[in-house]
């Protein structure tokens, strides 16, 4: 079992994203502030892919569900 912390820039990776801190930067600049009745692993700009796996790991409350919580929270800010 992988008990590492991952961070946001791994994350993107995971994610298929450009991972860098300006890409991570822009990403959140781009599709903030989300709308607060869609859960984050339906939004539009995800891909099929993306979504079942935000899905997947957050009802496993895996490794990634801490990394994933963060952006949630970055993208729902108010900007």
């Amino acid at each position: 079992m992988d008990t590492a912390f991952h961070p946001l820039q791994d994350l993107f990776e995971q994610l298929g994203l450009p991972s860098d801190c300006d890409a991570i930067m822009r990403f959140i600049t781009l599709h903030a502030p989300l709308d607060p009745q869609i859960l984050l692993a339906e939004e539009s700009f995800w891909s099929p892919g993306q979504k079942d796996f935000l899905r997947e790991e957050l009802l496993k409350d895996a490794n990634w569900a801490e990394a994933i919580d963060l952006l949630n929270s970055q993208l729902r800010k108010l900007r």
